[in-house]
């Protein structure tokens, strides 16, 4: 369970969205928590995108700060909240100082809370983007005299939070406050999350060949296999959260866009997030050997190019199922051609063509096996033969 609560400035126009993750007590918050959290929300494959295109602002622990997995985020658009330390001296404040420049040096946005205004936080001022208000700690005559200090000594926006009226928004604005979060604006809304597991065994079979620096042919062989790893990295592609504006084509391209070391950092965390996926694996299983069956035919008269597009077809043609949610919904969360996104909507094209004969196939539709075979000018050997070689090839798999 993921809530997120908007950030609104003073026209009352949202910039962006603070998350929260509503699984655990409040106790709870550690760096294995903000990794699940932002893997969570970017991989989310419900209707709603908990990313967006606005900031996202993320509560973080000093550990999660160091952490590799804000490798997979793209920097631009994410605010990192830092906690304070509690009562310290200005060397522990120094101390972190290379971890926070480090990662405004990579183009992340850092938040702060209105104690980083003290003396022993004098070092991290500089380098706040946003300094946070809590209206429930902080008294009316308080909150003029912060106001005042951060627009003399930082180039920080302020955000006012736990608003609740209009006449703390009045006072608020009157002061110099821009941006404002609370409940007067909107409460966070719950959403629960959704994600679409893999095979715990591909996981381990990818993370394994990343470890050996394998070819891009063998790691691109295990994403064909699994229809959930296939899925999710396509959806981490596309996630705004990653920042990728290109249309991805195949599994091959996502490789190579992601590299070695990013892909290794994704799969572990898949690893750790798939326990929570509730997919069948017969769906996914049926996926593969669709996805499989229509290359193998393609191949027959479409370039290596194209016949890559069939099998994204076959391998993404059950995602309503496996979502359960309209297949128009599943195909806003991945950036695909239009020949494939007509091909799963609407069965039009050469792809649309394929499969229906595939479904042909597994339903023994002798009408619309002919009719289909016919259109492609493809013979039953051919189509039974590749139906052979997708079934064994799919379960290579669990060997």
């Amino acid at each position: 369970m993921i809530a997120r609560q908007a950030i609104v400035n003073v026209d009352k126009d949202v910039i962006g969205y603070e998350l929260f993750n509503r699984s655990r007590a409040p106790a709870e918050h550690t760096a294995a928590t903000d990794v699940i959290l932002l893997f969570t929300a970017m991989s989310h494959a419900g209707r709603e995108d908990l990313v967006g295109t606005k900031l996202l602002f993320v509560n973080s622990t000093h550990e999660s700060l160091a952490g590799g997995h804000l490798e997979l985020l793209n920097p631009e658009k994410v605010v990192l909240e830092v906690e304070p330390l509690g009562h310290v001296a200005a060397t522990e404040a120094v101390a972190r100082l290379p971890i926070l420049r480090g990662l405004r040096e990579r183009g992340f946005k850092l938040s702060f809370n209105h104690t980083v205004l003290e003396s022993a936080y004098a070092t991290w001022l500089p380098l706040a983007d946003f300094i946070k208000l809590d209206l429930t700690v902080l008294r009316p005559e308080q909150l003029a005299v912060l106001v005042s200090y951060a627009a003399r000594h930082s180039k920080a926006q302020l955000i006012a939070t736990k608003v609740e009226t209009p006449q703390q928004f009045d006072l608020l604005k009157s002061i110099g406050v821009s941006l404002f979060q609370g409940y007067w604006f909107s409460r966070p809304a719950v959403v629960e999350t959704k994600l679409l597991a893999p095979n715990q065994a591909s996981i381990i079979q990818l993370i394994n060949l990343l470890r050996r620096q394998a070819s891009t042919d063998e790691i691109e062989e295990v994403l064909k296999k699994d229809a959930g790893l296939a899925f999710n990295l396509m959806r981490l592609i596309n996630s705004a959260g990653f920042g990728t504006a290109r249309e991805i084509t195949s599994f091959r391209q996502a490789v190579m866009i992601m590299g070695l070391k990013k892909l290794f950092r994704w799969a572990a965390l898949l690893l750790t997030a798939s326990k929570y996926g509730n997919t069948s694996a017969s769906i996914g299983h049926t996926a593969v050997i669709r996805g499989r069956l229509m290359e193998l035919l393609a191949l027959e008269f479409m370039s290596e190019e194209e016949a890559e597009q069939a099998f994204v077809v076959g391998i993404f043609s059950l995602l309503d199922a496996m979502l359960s949610i309209p297949m128009q919904d599943a195909l806003q969360l991945i950036n695909i051609p239009t020949a494939v996104r007509d091909a799963l909507l609407k069965h039009e094209g050469v792809f649309g063509e394929l499969l229906q004969l595939a479904e042909a196939c597994e339903s023994s539709d002798d009408l619309a096996f002919d009719h289909s075979a016919s259109v492609l000018q493809l013979t039953s050997q051919q189509i039974n033969w590749a139906h052979l070689q997708a079934l064994a090839w799919c379960d290579q798999i669990t060997q």
